[in-house]
């Protein structure tokens, strides 16, 4: 009985340990801001689409949860803080959407099942990276009302970059999932 409670007790302590370093891994990727034409991109969709196919759709949910307590909290960990403030009062601005939309897209990233067809995967990841678009959008039109040009404000300008970003998941895709292999 001591032998079973101390592998579980291990392997909650190993991920936990995962689930730190990938809200870490998230923090870091929002503040990464790559030159991008029309606006920079940050690489968090890409971080949000490799935690769900890596650690697998439990694992990821709880980094994203993880993540998004750590940042209503107050910790700097989102994309525009401490310049834009922190806390709840930034959660709650206009990219409240797109950041539950990462829990969207990290648990179906992570259900899916990926193979060798590139075609396959590659819209599988557009579906879950819509995702996180769908949330925002709706909230954004929410926030700002739905008269104003919402694809055009929310959607558009990062559209190429999201492109690019898919891209580099789909073709990664085998040593993506080797992580949960790992694991």
């Amino acid at each position: 009985m001591e032998i079973v409670k101390n592998i579980s007790q291990h392997k909650l302590i190993k991920n936990l340990l995962i689930v730190f370093i990938g809200t870490m891994c998230l923090a870091i990727s929002s503040k990464v801001k790559i030159p991008f034409f029309p606006v920079p991109m940050t690489m968090q969709t890409l971080v949000v689409l490799v935690i769900g196919i890596g650690l697998g759709w439990k694992l990821a949910v709880t980094t994203i949860t993880l993540y998004l307590f750590e940042g209503i909290i107050g910790l700097p960990v989102f994309s525009g803080t401490p310049e834009k403030g922190v806390g709840l009062m930034y959660f709650t601005g206009p990219t409240m959407g797109y950041l539950i939309g990462f829990l969207a897209a990290a648990f179906i990233a992570g259900k899916f099942d990926y193979s060798d067809n590139l075609i396959k995967n590659f819209l599988k990841l557009l579906f879950a990276v819509s995702i996180i678009y769908l949330f925002g959008l709706i909230w954004l039109g929410q926030l700002i009302g739905w008269d104003k040009p919402l694809f055009k404000l929310g959607a558009e300008p990062f559209l190429l970059a999201e492109l690019f970003k898919i891209l580099l998941v789909t073709f990664s895709i085998n040593q993506i999932k080797k992580i949960k292999k790992i694991l």
